[in-house]
């Protein structure tokens, strides 16, 4: 290693580095205002503009929507922020954060553009908050903190595109920075505290999982984007984007006036923000509409106000009107509304005037001059309810390809035809299961697993993680014959070790249900959904990927493929009917076949098998011929048989079929609405 040079006169005091995921070339992204259509996305972050206090966006939408290009157009319309010389934390000059690590900060400071940081959603830990940094703690012996992507999102926008998939870890720390307007950094030796005080936007596709519940209600707003079905509009944004592509810097100048025009406004909206009035009637109406959406906790009350607020900036008024409640009501709420993973956002537009209207008109005295209209491209970036293009509801169109809730499916003689789908048991919450052993597979919260994010249990050779202690006493003994000379130690890549991590891992959750003829008694059903249900719920928390097979007449269909979209999972469940044959064969070889196609994408993680049936086979081969593959299939995964046989003769089918699988087996008269917990507890396979 390179000879030591003189420690700095203070611990973490080193020269300026170039910021975490520095500005790009502005000229060469799609302009905020070429956007076509979606109203709604542009009104929530121009908000968020005007007032950052608002607390950010979370953008659902399907694939190929331009979520992530308006958002990172974003940027460009912002005021440029003033910042201390010399401060790797973006110290405002006239306020500087007397905490601040690189304080003091004399002189004057200068302006620099605002800063659109972007958190890869596989980043780690370190990245997040900054660390210690290894190469001068060891070559010049001082502490010397190296800041991560909180402190360079410090007074700008961090964005997290696909904000779903987010490791638990990383979504834990964002809760504490969001919540504190700070960061807090602990570990090797180095105690830093600064400001991380940011605007929050996330994008993601629902289809591919949902936000963990104290994530989602840190975002302010929310907002559902859908592509346009209009011809002449999808003609437009296609038209748009082709010219962009081919020449991106004389696209950019044709919407420069544009760009400079929302600028402007900006600015103008935040000047004005402080001066709005929030009336007493208007701060009524707020609290009357929240409390009878009958939202959690005080939060929602005090985004709607801020967003009200900042949408009478945004339109030159004085005071908040009756419009500007509705409107922040419409995007601070709908998200806040859930009760389980399984609910959509949504709001009741119909319900929502009613209590407006119920607690009377708050407007003062109506603005004669309500300031300059939204017309920009396409209807204007003020959009929402009066305003572009309306945004098509999830809930009208169909959510699974357009396929037929009750499919046709042959009737077997002797057993009932096709019958109305039956409910679901209400869930519950089921006790802690795991697949037994040691995994290595995508982080969660179920089985334990060797994990770059859990608990520090030891140290081995490597130098991802690097185990900073470890390293040093695997130096330590060498020093002398090294010829050590100075402070700083001579280490070689032999010495360098990383941690071993003890932490939790996702599993996938492969659900094999039976829905013949001989599961079509309500009541049965019932209890198999509730159950099934409930699985679907924990796997949500537990970060589970989830799939469902169902086998009926004479095949077994893939009625949900693996998938991360517990939401999926629960609709199919609730439009799953029964009757017909019951080709249980044909249900074990498709779960073999997705076991084995699944451990070739993802080799690593372990899945939990568990199969709902009555162990009788009425179409197909013998069962027990296909048991011993599905069981080969499993690998170091579990299984669960869950024997659906009921009558004063039962012929323990499931229990025969359960020890070919190696599975522990339950009988259904313990998947009551609380009592599946005691049916997969801990899943162990059996030896």
């Amino acid at each position: 290693m390179p000879p030591a040079e003189p420690a700095p006169t203070r611990e973490t005091s080193p020269p300026p580095a170039t910021p975490p995921n520095p500005e790009r070339g502005r000229a060469a992204r799609y302009p905020f205002s070429a956007v076509v259509g979606m109203a709604d996305l542009k009104l929530a972050l121009l908000i968020n503009a005007v007032s950052p206090g608002v607390g950010g966006v979370l953008v659902r939408g399907e694939k190929g929507t331009a979520k992530s290009t308006i958002v990172r157009a974003l940027a460009a319309l912002l005021p440029p922020v003033e910042v201390a010389h010399g401060c790797r934390f973006s110290c405002d000059p006239r306020t500087p954060d007397p905490g601040c690590p690189d304080a003091p900060h004399p002189g004057a400071g200068g302006e620099r553009p605002a800063r659109l940081v972007e958190l890869p959603v596989g980043a780690s830990e370190d990245r997040l908050t900054g660390s210690l940094d290894i190469e001068r703690a060891l070559t010049e012996g001082v502490r010397a903190f190296e800041p991560g992507l909180l402190a360079a999102a410090h007074r700008g926008v961090l964005y997290v595109d696909e904000v779903n998939l987010l490791h638990d870890h990383l979504v834990d720390l964002l809760l504490d920075a969001a919540a504190m307007g700070e960061s807090h950094v602990e570990r090797e030796g180095v105690s830093v505290r600064h400001a991380a005080r940011f605007l929050l936007v996330g994008t993601m596709n629902p289809e591919e999982g949902e936000l963990r519940p104290q994530l989602l209600d840190r975002f302010g707003l929310t907002v559902e984007v859908a592509a346009t079905r209009d011809p002449a509009e999808r003609a437009e944004v296609v038209r748009r984007r082709l010219r962009f592509e081919d020449d991106p810097e004389r696209f950019a100048a044709g919407f420069a006036d544009d760009e400079a025009a929302l600028a402007e406004r900006i600015a103008a909206a935040r000047d004005r923000l402080p001066g709005v009035e929030l009336t007493d009637a208007a701060l009524r109406q707020i609290t009357a509409v929240c409390a009878s959406f009958e939202v959690d906790g005080l939060r929602a009350d005090l985004v709607t106000a801020r967003a009200a607020i900042a949408l009478a900036a945004w339109h030159g008024r004085a005071a908040v009107t009756a419009d500007d409640v509705r409107t922040a009501a419409r995007l601070a709420l709908p998200h806040r509304r859930r009760r389980d993973p399984f609910d959509a956002p949504g709001l009741d537009r119909q319900k929502l005037d009613e209590v407006l209207d119920e607690h009377g008109d708050p407007d003062p005295d109506p603005d004669p001059d309500p300031g300059p209209p939204d017309d920009g491209p396409d209807g204007g970036p003020g959009g929402g309810p009066d305003g572009g293009p309306s945004v098509e509801a999830p809930g009208d169109v169909p959510q699974d390809g357009g396929e037929s809730s009750e499919p046709s499916v042959e009737s077997g003689q002797g057993r009932s035809s096709d019958t109305e789908p039956a409910p679901a048991d209400a869930a519950y919450r089921p006790r802690l299961f795991t697949v037994p052993g040691v995994g290595a597979g995508a982080p969660g919260r179920r089985s334990k697993a060797r994990s770059p994010y859990g608990r520090v249990s030891g140290a081995r050779p490597g130098a991802r993680g690097l185990h900073l202690t470890a390293t040093l006493r695997a130096a330590a003994p060498h020093q002398v014959a090294r010829g050590r000379a100075g402070h700083g130690l001579v280490v070689t890549p032999e010495d360098l070790r990383e941690a071993v991590r003890d932490g939790r891992e996702g599993n996938l959750v492969l659900f094999v249900v039976d829905a013949s003829g001989s599961m079509a008694a309500r009541k049965r059903m019932r209890a198999v959904k509730g159950a099934v249900l409930s699985l679907l719920m924990d796997a949500y928390q537990r970060r589970d990927k989830v799939g469902l097979i169902t086998f009926r007449g004479a095949d077994a269909e893939l009625a949900l493929p693996p998938t991360s979209s517990v939401e999926a999972g629960a609709r199919r469940l609730d439009r799953l009917p029964t009757g017909g044959r019951t080709p249980l064969s044909a249900g074990l070889l498709r779960a073999a076949e997705v076991l084995r196609v699944e451990r070739l994408r993802d080799p690593a993680r372990r899945p939990l098998l568990v199969v709902v049936t009555d162990g009788r086979a009425t179409h197909g081969p013998d069962p027990a011929r296909v048991a011993g593959l599905l069981a080969g299939s499993l690998g170091s995964g579990a299984a669960v048989v869950v024997d659906c046989e009921s009558g004063p003769v039962r012929l323990g089918l499931a229990g025969a079929l359960g020890a070919r699988l190696g599975a522990e087996v339950v009988h259904l008269d313990r998947l009551g609405a609380d009592s599946l917990a005691g049916v997969v507890r801990d899943a162990r396979s059996v030896a």
